[in-house]
């Protein structure tokens, strides 16, 4: 039967007129769809006393693509009509050529919800969202004199998807994100020192400006810009290091994930390509990327082409079982999809990316990890990072690190940086602590010119013999 529009939101298209269009530009494929997609979002920042930037976006658009073998014809438009469907069938045949392809099965359906479908914009009027700002900004210079500088803003977002595929079977998710960062500047004798703490997720943004959350984490980013004015030039050369639970799991995802990632391996650029049954990482490692947690920044009910997220055991006890795939991928590979295929918007092509990836805990105790560490430093924040997939290498330079002799946390240190490669040092692993978390959602990747929201965790953890960059003590 005919239906106009799709839902979501309502569109000039008919369902069915565009179906007959997507099975033209599909035909001899092996897999295809058409993915529309509406998104509207808000920001707004307070710096130095005055709002600078409000922004409200909208956005809407389809992409329509046509997959045979490893090649991917791909076409969208911000023009939501059969005529420029029709216009973008023409483009994507090309990859098809002669077809001879069999199409995929469909993903399976699935009624999960794992997040709210509420607007999120619309739990605060846009003058309440100032006054929070103000607030936050006020509230920060009356901790301490020494704040001389304060940041703070507030982002909200809705995105409206609807995938339709060859065989007639239409998925809809409606995904809200939100976060509040705060930012500030202390300075003191001439120095001057920074730190900041956000939060976020797929919820509404009520919680959020909520004061007594805003106030804590106002209270977190002073504390790490003071922190960090005590701090003392870091060490240099190779040492042992614990790393803090929660954020710092973005080495984990820099480091290890992406090398996990279907695309690199079926290319076999990664460091981790053909070792699946091998031991990658130490003993009671275990490693998952899990788009399945409530509420979390990186969770998406099914992915951007339809398969329902899951919970994938990556690495277990130390051994690589799998990596995470998107359809076509996996089909190259003779695997499942694992639902990480994720595109930016409507205007990119999907493939394999993470979600929520995280290591879980162990058995030992934080502080006795950090008595047990002899000459090293410890680090519980984490800002920039670079990895290269081919062989792991990576680089991270700490926010919050400290020095660590026999036993005892020291002065803070500034400046360190953290040296290694994914594979040698999951296998350097010498202590996993018991307290697994998440970070609190704040995270973004990038991949081939494309970010997506992810979410990183892990417990306490001691790694031997990494090195560190830093100004020699």
């Amino acid at each position: 039967m005919t239906q106009a529009g799709f839902q979501p939101f309502e569109t000039n298209l008919d369902q069915e007129e565009s179906l007959a269009i997507l099975k033209a530009a599909t035909d001899g494929a092996d897999d295809g769809e058409l993915f529309l997609e509406r998104r509207r979002s808000e920001a707004l920042s307070f710096d130095d006393g005055r709002l600078r930037n409000a922004v409200y976006d909208a956005s809407e658009g389809f992409g329509l693509r046509a997959v045979r073998g490893e090649t991917a014809g791909y076409a969208h438009s911000t023009e939501l009509s059969e005529t420029a469907i029709r216009r973008a069938c023409e483009t994507v045949r090309l990859a098809v050529g002669d077809g001879g392809g069999v199409m995929a099965p469909g993903p399976r359906a699935t009624n999960t919800r794992l997040y709210t479908d509420q607007d999120p914009m619309a739990d605060a009027t846009f003058p309440t969202k100032v006054e929070t700002l103000r607030e936050i900004d006020a509230f920060a210079r009356d901790l301490d004199k020494r704040v001389v500088q304060v940041s703070a803003s507030i982002a909200a977002s809705l995105q409206e998807v609807v995938i339709l595929r060859p065989d007639g079977q239409l998925l809809t998710d409606t995904r809200p994100m939100t976060r509040v960062n705060v930012s500030v500047i202390v300075e003191e004798n001439g120095r001057r020192e920074s730190g900041s703490h956000g939060s976020g997720g797929r919820t509404g943004l009520t919680g959020l400006i909520d004061p007594a959350h805003w106030q804590d984490a106002t209270r977190e980013a002073l504390r790490i810009a003071l922190v960090n004015l005590d701090a003392e030039p870091a060490p240099a050369g190779i040492m042992d290091v614990v790393l803090g639970s929660g954020w710092p799991g973005v080495l984990l995802h820099e480091a290890v994930g992406h090398g996990l990632e279907g695309d690199f391996n079926r290319k076999g650029s990664s460091a981790f390509s053909g070792r699946v049954g091998e031991r990658v990482a130490s003993p009671g490692v275990t490693v998952l990327d899990d788009g399945t947690i409530p509420d979390r920044r990186g969770s998406i009910t099914f992915d951007d082409e339809g398969t329902p997220s899951g919970k994938n055991v990556l690495i277990e006890d130390g051994i690589l079982v799998g990596y995470m795939q998107d359809r076509q991928n996996a089909r190259l590979m003779g695997v499942e999809p694992t639902g990480n295929g994720r595109r930016q918007s409507y205007a990119h092509i999907p493939m394999p990316r993470m979600t929520n990836t995280y290591m879980l805990g162990g058995n030992s105790a934080p502080e006795d990890i950090v008595a047990d560490l002899k000459d090293g430093i410890y680090a519980v924040g984490f800002g920039g990072g670079q990895v290269d997939i081919t062989n792991g290498k990576f680089v991270f330079s700490c926010t919050e690190a400290y020095r660590v002799k026999n036993g005892k946390v020291g002065a803070p240190v500034k400046g360190a940086t953290l040296i290694g490669d994914g594979p040698a040092a999951m296998q350097k692993i010498r202590a996993i602590g018991n307290d697994m978390a998440l970070d609190p959602g704040i995270g973004n990747c990038g991949k081939a010119g494309q970010w997506v929201p992810v979410g990183v965790g892990q417990p306490t953890l001691m790694i031997g013999g990494l090195t560190v960059g830093g100004s020699a003590t």
